[in-house]
């Protein structure tokens, strides 16, 4: 089968951020760090390893501050160098010229106008998509979602989203597949429901923030009506191309954290420092402190 490879990958990153406000008044949202690295660094990360070359974010006012973030620093790294400190903490934020491409959505009109924000750029090539608030961190030793989602398209093309796995009762709170036939972490999508009600759900896989997309798509946004909270939705445009090309759901190796909530992204920064090696154990006993102090 001759594919085209996922070399681009679109970041919605023109959101508020009203849910953790005051914090982010003054900083996106998508810098807010994860013990020691921001949350769209995390999603630049994984893109890399999936072997992506170029970064579209889709901004808003106010945001130049992330692309910042992956500029060079020359005042920084030239003090940092004077005093003999380790530059190399500093390599997953640089990018070569081309790498980082910005677009506007000047209005809020919700994800799936975010993404047809970003059409001139992806052209007609297959695209990936990332949603920062959803921090996917694979198990230790494995890889990331969309390196495993990159191997799944490189078998079967196509479209495919990332699901995961949960309990029955909470499929209300989030979009949900219609499964097909099943092929160990492959699953065929029939439909997509949005947040239904539990007796109706069709399956406990819900969406988990990881798209790869035909460049079809933007066509289908070209014309998709307002949905879901008179928006735009992405899951709209593609509830609309399934049938018309082959589309599958992966289902993710790993952890995910909600970092769109306090309580995820509390959850998000706990598990990443219990699981590094220079700070772990510290903070282990310094929750176990805390729980004896509740």
């Amino acid at each position: 089968m001759s594919l085209k490879p996922i070399k681009k990958a679109v970041f919605p990153v023109a959101g508020l951020g009203t849910r953790f406000l005051p914090a982010t008044k003054a900083i996106p949202k998508e810098l807010l760090p994860i013990v020691d690295r921001p949350l769209i660094q995390y999603a630049v990360d994984e893109a890399r390893e999936a072997g992506i070359e170029q970064m579209i974010f889709v901004t808003g006012r106010g945001k130049s501050a992330i692309v910042e973030h992956f500029d060079i620093a020359y005042e920084l790294e030239t003090t940092m160098g004077e005093r003999g400190k380790d530059l190399s903490v500093l390599d997953p934020t640089r990018a070569t010229p081309g790498d980082i491409i910005t677009v506007r959505q000047q209005v809020p009109m919700g994800l799936g106008h975010a993404i047809w924000c970003a059409r001139a750029i992806v052209g007609d090539e297959p695209f990936a998509i990332f949603l920062p608030d959803e921090l996917m961190i694979a198990h230790r030793g494995g890889v990331g979602c969309m390196k495993q989602m990159v191997d799944a398209y490189n078998e079967v093309g196509g479209n495919l989203i990332s699901v995961l796995e949960v309990p029955m009762e909470e499929v209300s709170s989030y979009g949900v597949i219609d499964p097909g036939a099943q092929n160990g972490a492959l699953t065929e999508v029939k439909g997509l429901v949005e947040k239904p009600p539990v007796a109706d759900a069709p399956s406990n896989k819900i969406v988990s923030g990881r798209y790869i997309l035909q460049p079809e798509v933007m066509r289908t946004l070209e014309t998709q009506e307002k949905g879901a909270g008179g928006e735009i939705q992405l899951t709209d445009a593609m509830a609309r191309m399934i049938g018309t090309q082959p589309f599958h759901a992966v289902t993710f190796d790993g952890n995910r954290y909600d970092c769109g909530s306090k309580t995820g992204f509390v959850e998000a920064t706990l598990a990443l420092a219990l699981e590094r090696e220079d700070m772990g154990a510290e903070v282990r006993s310094m929750a176990e402190r805390l729980l004896g102090r509740a």
